[in-house]
């Protein structure tokens, strides 16, 4: 159904480089040889230096949108403070019902960012990248949990030493007689459950599609809470109050309908994307061959990856993330799985023609964000899809180091070694179980060296399981590699 590989990718101009390590193998199954200067046996030709200046770097964006936080952080502070006279506090019930609601008008601010930050909506993943939006989801969300605890807490105990009762006969009267807090007492539960079952360990025994329905919640959670703002917030009033608490809203509501429903279906109406082929990649592994319309007008690079729902029997309602291990072309996009559960198993019977629903692309995973002439690819399992798809985009002098337990367990080997010979690139496969010699060198400061001797002079792409990025990330620390040359696509749940 397809042409060959190299047939059906066009031979763009920049691949016509000369060849200048002619008959050298580019990809070698490499082994520790101590008796050897680098460390390595097979290690191949001295990589060239060149010590350029680097390219130009994006960078300001994180300071950026961490300005912007902190400002709309210190603005719903500063709500309480001007609707606040002066030495109104003195006592210690309204010293505690000052610091409740404190940490409600905060926590309800951290709340409306939280969803913003998931909106998916593409102007804010190009500008940050996806990874530092779910990190920051993720360290938010932490504590938005102590900021709600933290406000019921001194909201019902300032009110109990008012009217001089006890704490849980006033928290009761107040869930029974306060306007909205019913809800917002659902909405708290809602919460901490939510929190409970993203910690790593709880979410790992629990199947994704059950996870995420469970994780939408936050939107319920969302308008719970900002009843009970508007019923009983205190500081919600004023002429300044009453533009930014709207406004706000307004912001996250539009953020999520573009970025939830309209770009999604203006995408899929555009594209008209169906499963083209299935093909049998390695073991437990198989890649997708997506068809569709216009997919030269497709604004994704390499690197990047999407959320693909198939309409088959099981599969309709469900949405995973997975990221394209060819560069996109004009002709089709490839998704390579590797099945680690009954719903992966299941694509690879999908048939042709199967119709399938997708958004994004998403993340900064791409070659455009490199600051440096040149570039490691580092890739573990099935992180190498993203991996295979960079180095089409990668300038040359760019090495690839794939890790694996077994030779067999190598996808893409052809590929990477055909576009290595055509990118004047290197491709070095380290082999084994995590205890064989190889394996165990890799990944400290001299067995990096060894392969990668100018590692601190370029640029840095790691993606594969959390062992494998979190220990190579610690060796990189300790060679000086600068954190703005590390480029992470860690597997996200």
């Amino acid at each position: 159904m397809f042409q060959t590989f190299e047939d059906q990718r066009p031979v763009r101009d920049f691949w016509e480089q000369p060849d200048l390590n002619e008959g050298v193998p580019r990809g070698d199954i490499l082994v520790e040889a101590p008796e050897d200067p680098t460390g390595w046996q097979g290690s191949g030709p001295a990589i060239v230096t060149d010590d350029r200046p680097p390219a130009e770097a994006t960078s300001g964006n994180r300071l950026l949108t961490v300005l912007l936080f902190f400002a709309g952080l210190a603005t719903s502070v500063a709500l309480w403070l001007f609707e606040t006279e002066a030495g109104a506090i003195q006592d210690t019930a309204a010293l505690m019902m000052a610091v409740g609601r404190i940490t409600g008008l905060v926590g309800g601010y951290v709340l409306f960012i939280q969803l913003l930050m998931m909106s998916r909506v593409s102007f804010l993943e190009d500008w940050v990248g996806a990874r530092d939006l779910l990190r920051w989801h993720r360290w938010l969300g932490t504590s938005l949990v102590v900021l709600v605890g933290a406000h019921v807490v001194f909201i019902v105990y300032g009110y109990a030493m008012t009217a001089e009762t006890g704490v849980v006969d006033q928290g009761w009267t107040m869930i029974t007689t306060f306007p909205d807090m019913i809800g917002a007492t659902v909405a708290t539960g809602l919460l901490v459950f939510i929190s409970l079952i993203s910690i790593r360990q709880l979410r790992s025994k629990m199947p994704y599609e059950l996870w995420h329905l469970i994780h939408l919640s936050a939107y319920l959670v969302l308008l719970l809470g900002y009843g009970h703002q508007v019923a009983m917030g205190a500081n919600l009033g004023g002429d300044f109050a009453d533009v930014f608490w709207p406004a706000l809203g307004a912001l996250v509501i539009a953020a999520l309908v573009w970025g939830r429903l309209v770009e999604p279906v203006w995408l899929n109406v555009r594209h008209r994307f169906e499963v083209a082929e299935v093909v049998t990649e390695g073991t437990n592994t198989f890649s997708i061959y997506i068809d569709g319309k216009n997919l030269d007008k497709l604004p994704a690079q390499a690197g990047q990856f999407m959320r693909w729902r198939f309409f088959t029997g099981n599969g309709w309602w469900q949405s995973h993330p997975f990221s394209l291990s060819a560069a996109p072309n004009s002709q089709w996009l490839r998704l390579t799985v590797t099945a680690v559960g009954g719903h992966t198993a299941k694509l690879a019977e999908m048939e042709p023609g199967t119709k399938v629903w997708a958004e994004g692309p998403f993340g900064t995973f791409t070659a455009q964000r490199r600051t440096r002439r040149r570039a490691l690819l580092i890739a573990g399992g099935s992180g190498i899809a993203p991996i295979r798809a960079l180095l089409e985009d990668m300038p040359p002098d760019t090495i690839v180091i794939y890790r694996a337990s077994r030779p067999d367990e190598l996808v893409f080997r052809e590929e990477l070694e055909d576009l290595a010979e055509r990118r004047d690139a290197w491709v070095r496969y380290i082999v084994g179980s995590r205890n064989d010699p190889g394996p165990r060198r890799l990944f400290t400061a001299n067995g990096l060296l060894g392969l990668v001797p100018d590692v601190n002079r370029r640029d840095v792409y790691l993606c594969g399981p959390p062992g494998l990025v979190n220990a190579a990330v610690q060796t990189l620390r300790e060679l000086e590699v600068p954190d703005s040359q590390l480029h992470l696509d860690p597997f996200e749940f």
